[in-house]
């Protein structure tokens, strides 16, 4: 069979998959804080006689955009936005520290400082953040946590850990959505991170650019698939002439 086969295999998975992560970004254009995820692929060469010229689409390490999304001014004390490129500490279902951009959070009946999935947020020490009963939340640039009892002054119930990655401590997609430092390792607290509240950073999706991304992979795998046709085609040709010269 001719390599051609997996030649074109390799583009149409390839085209498949990058299907799937465009549809993903266009499903979040309007969830606060989501980054859009990047499909990557690099070509490798096909070794063997004959085959010099043919190359295989392969999967490279896959990464997101930092670039800032849209923020919106809600007026919400709960509502914040990080600055930057700051992310804040939340607690994974499967208890590990993760970090995510959706700053709507609330208040859960037991009285842990929550993200819009239930999941607490903690504090610079790495514990989570419980305020008191019936307490009002104000949140400050810095990340400090206040919270006040009806006319009694405000007392501060810790600081959101915020952190920025860099260099040396890349940030990785998990498949629960939130992000992760090198090998599920903690980041460093960053106490130069800053906070914006009542206001909610938009989605960094491009719509447009994600239709436009999902129209061109789609012809991409539609010739990727003529080219398996084309492929069959030949054989079948080639099978052919062999029984009349047989």
């Amino acid at each position: 069979m001719d390599r051609l086969i997996y030649t074109a295999m390799t583009g149409a998975s390839a085209s498949a998959q990058r299907q799937q992560v465009l549809a993903n970004n266009l499903a979040n254009v309007s969830t606060p804080g989501f980054r859009a995820e990047m499909s990557t692929f690099r070509a490798v060469p096909v070794r063997g006689d004959g085959a010099s010229t043919r190359v295989f689409a392969l999967e490279a390490t896959a990464g997101h955009s930092d670039a800032p999304g849209p923020v919106t001014h809600t007026g919400r004390n709960l509502d914040v936005a990080a600055k930057g490129r700051a992310y804040m500490a939340v607690q994974g279902l499967d208890g590990t520290e993760a970090y995510t951009r959706a700053g709507a959070l609330e208040v859960s009946p037991d009285g842990s400082l929550v993200n819009s999935q239930g999941l607490p947020l903690l504090s610079d020490g790495g514990a989570p953040l419980v305020a008191p009963a019936n307490a009002q939340i104000s949140i400050g640039e810095d990340g400090t946590v206040s919270a006040r009892v009806g006319n009694q002054p405000p007392q501060g119930i810790g600081k959101i850990k915020l952190v920025t990655p860099d260099a040396d401590n890349r940030l990785q997609r998990s498949e629960d959505g939130l992000f992760r430092g090198p090998f599920g390792d903690p980041l460093p607290a960053d106490a130069t991170a800053r906070v914006q509240d009542g206001a909610l950073e938009g989605s960094n999706v491009n719509p447009m650019e994600a239709m436009v991304g999902m129209i061109q992979v789609a012809r991409q795998f539609e010739v990727q698939m003529r080219m398996l046709q084309n492929s069959e085609a030949n054989d079948k040709t080639a099978s052919q002439l062999l029984n009349m010269n047989g």
